[in-house]
C-alpha cells in the first residue's frame, strides 16, 4: 500500500512536470501572443498552486503567520505612535504662544501700532491684543482672587500681546531668535515662552523616531529569517519534485517561481493580519486617549494607518517575502550545483 501511494505521488509529480514542460514548449515556440498567454498561465498556475500548498498545512500556516503578524504589527504600531506624537507636537506648538507684557506707560493706541508692526513679521502668524480691562476680567474669572484686584486703586495688570508663530517655525533656535527680537523692543517689558517644554517634546519625538527605525530594521531581518526558513522547509519537502523538473529540462527560474509566490503569500497574509492587530489596538486606545485630552481642554484625535500607509505595509511585507524566498532558493540551488560538480570531478 505504501509502495502504491508512493508511485501514485510520483506519477502526480510527473504529470505536473509534463504539464509544466508543455507550457515551456509553448513559450519557446509560436507567435508573441501565444508566448504571452503561456507566460501568463505559468505565473497564474504558480501563484494559485503555491497558495493551495500553503493552505493545505493550516497548522504551520497559522504558526508562521501569527509570529510574522506580531513582528510586523510592532513595526506598524511604533510607526503610527510616531505619527501621533508628531501630530501632538504640532498641535502643542501651534497653541504655544509668545506673550509680550508691555510696560505700564504704554497706551492702548501705541500697543495697537506695535501689534500691527509685529503682524508684518514673516515669522508671525497672528497677534492678539489683551487690554488691561480684559486682563483684569480674566484674572477675576480664573485666578480665584477676583475680590483682591477690586481693592486696588489702579489696575496693575499690563497690556499683553499674544504672538502666534507660524507653523513652520518649529526649531527651538528660531523661536529663541524671535524671542530676543521682541525683547529688544522698548515697549516690551517681559517676553514669556515655554521653550523648555518645546525642547522636551522635540527630544521625545526624536527618540521615538530613532527607536522605531531601529526596531523596523531588527524586525525586518527577523521577518526575512522566518519566511526564508519556512520556504527552505517547503523546498526540502518538495525536493523529489524539483529533481524531476530538472530531469525534464525545467529552468531554474521556472523551479523558483512557485517558491517565490509562496514567500509572497506569506508576507501578504501576514501584513493583513498585522494591519488588523494594529487597528484593533488603536480602537481600544482611542477612547481613553481622547478622553484624557479632553480633560486637559484639548481636542486631540488619534490617527490610524491611512490608505497609503496600509498599501505600503502590504507591498513591503510582500516584497520581503519574495526577497527571502529568492535568497533561500538561490543559495540552495547554488549549493546543489557545487555538489554535482564535486561528484563529477570524482
Amino acid at each position: 500500500m505504501k509502495y502504491r501511494n508512493k508511485n501514485q505521488a510520483r506519477n502526480n509529480v510527473q504529470d505536473s512536470s509534463a504539464k509544466q514542460a508543455n507550457r515551456q514548449t509553448k513559450v519557446a515556440g509560436g507567435n508573441f501572443v501565444d508566448k504571452l498567454h503561456a507566460y501568463r498561465d505559468q505565473h497564474a498556475h504558480a501563484l494559485f498552486s503555491s497558495l493551495g500548498r500553503i493552505v493545505a498545512a493550516p497548522f504551520n500556516l497559522i504558526m508562521t503567520i501569527s509570529v510574522l503578524a506580531i513582528a510586523i504589527s510592532f513595526v506598524s504600531g511604533f510607526y503610527i505612535l510616531e505619527v501621533n506624537i508628531q501630530q501632538l507636537a504640532v498641535h502643542i506648538e501651534a497653541n504655544n504662544q509668545i506673550s509680550l507684557f508691555l510696560r505700564d506707560d504704554v497706551s492702548e493706541a501705541h500697543a495697537n501700532k506695535l501689534a500691527e508692526s509685529i503682524r508684518k513679521n514673516s515669522n508671525v502668524q497672528n497677534v492678539k491684543l489683551i487690554t488691561k480691562e480684559e486682563a483684569a476680567t480674566e484674572f477675576q474669572t480664573y485666578s480665584g482672587f477676583g475680590s483682591a484686584i477690586n481693592e486696588l486703586e489702579k489696575n496693575p495688570l499690563p497690556i499683553v500681546l499674544q504672538v502666534l508663530p507660524k507653523k513652520n517655525l518649529d526649531d527651538i533656535h528660531e523661536l529663541e531668535a524671535l524671542q530676543k527680537e521682541f525683547q529688544q523692543s522698548p515697549e516690551v517689558d517681559v517676553v514669556q515662552i515655554d521653550l523648555q517644554w518645546i525642547e522636551r517634546l522635540q527630544s521625545i519625538t526624536n527618540v521615538v523616531k530613532l527607536f522605531a527605525n531601529m526596531l523596523s530594521i531588527l524586525l525586518g531581518v527577523a521577518v526575512l529569517v522566518i519566511i526564508g526558513n519556512t520556504v527552505r522547509l517547503e523546498l526540502h519537502n518538495r525536493r523529489e519534485e524539483v529533481v524531476i523538473l530538472k530531469l525534464v529540462g525545467a529552468t531554474n527560474s521556472f523551479i523558483q517561481r512557485p517558491f517565490l509566490y509562496a514567500g509572497f503569500w506569506i508576507g501578504f497574509i501576514s501584513s493583513i493580519f498585522a494591519w488588523f492587530i494594529v487597528t484593533v489596538l488603536m480602537l481600544i486606545l482611542r477612547y481613553s486617549v481622547e478622553k484624557l485630552s479632553s480633560l486637559y481642554g484639548g481636542s486631540f484625535h488619534m490617527l490610524f494607518l491611512s490608505l497609503t500607509d496600509t498599501l505600503t505595509l502590504i507591498v513591503v511585507s510582500s516584497l520581503l517575502g519574495v526577497f527571502a524566498s529568492w535568497t533561500v532558493i538561490s543559495y540552495q540551488m547554488h549549493t546543489t550545483r557545487l555538489k554535482k560538480q564535486k561528484i563529477l570531478k570524482v
